[in-house]
């Protein structure tokens, strides 16, 4: 759905607490079903080594997004480009955080604090994110159809990245929120 819709990317949670963890067959479907153009992201919060490894092995992934307290050479340990979230509530400096994971493709940042998991479905204060860094931020947070244009306009992220915005119950993606919110990046995105 989020391929149709216009995603350039989807996520694939590999985390078992989580309402929106998929086991490695299901996501190997996915990750094979999607077209060649579009970026297949393995979500990891803290994992063994070698369970990232075997999701490797099992999934055509393309790149890698680690929401745990995994260091930097824990991230580049693998074959893939990463992507390193961090909740805006844990960062005390932001250029530290950015040079820490200088090889990052990217650097996310969420609604959660120091030590929580991701996915809270709750926005911070918009303010808060660093503007003029030296790589691209995603924005993630609370972003829905309702609030993603002004999250934009306010924010200008390089990306943004949700998942309970389009929601119809924790894990179940609903195909017109979806649709709903691709329609409105599309919108501000010409308007830029």
């Amino acid at each position: 759905m989020a391929v149709d819709a216009g995603a350039d990317a989807i996520g694939l949670v590999f985390y078992p607490p989580s309402s929106r963890n998929i086991d490695i067959e299901a996501a190997a479907e996915i990750a094979w079903s999607v077209g060649a153009f579009v970026t297949v992201t393995g979500l990891f919060l803290d994992a063994e080594r070698s369970f990232v490894q075997a999701v490797l092995e099992a999934v055509p992934l393309t790149l890698l997004q680690f929401h745990g307290s995994e260091s930097p050479e824990a991230c580049r340990g693998y074959p893939l480009p990463y992507i390193k979230a961090a909740g805006i509530g844990g960062i005390d400096d932001f250029t530290e955080f950015s040079s820490d994971f200088h090889d990052a493709a990217g650097l996310l940042l969420d609604s959660h604090g120091a030590g929580e998991a991701g996915g809270t479905g709750k926005t911070f204060d918009w303010d808060a994110f660093p503007a003029d860094m030296d790589r691209p931020l995603i924005l993630a947070g609370g972003l829905n159809p309702e609030n993603i244009a002004a999250a934009i306009a306010a924010v200008r992220p390089y990306a943004v990245d949700l998942s309970s915005g389009v929601e119809s119950a924790p894990g179940i993606k609903e195909k017109v929120k979806i649709q709903t919110l691709m329609n409105e990046v599309k919108r501000v995105d010409c308007e830029r």
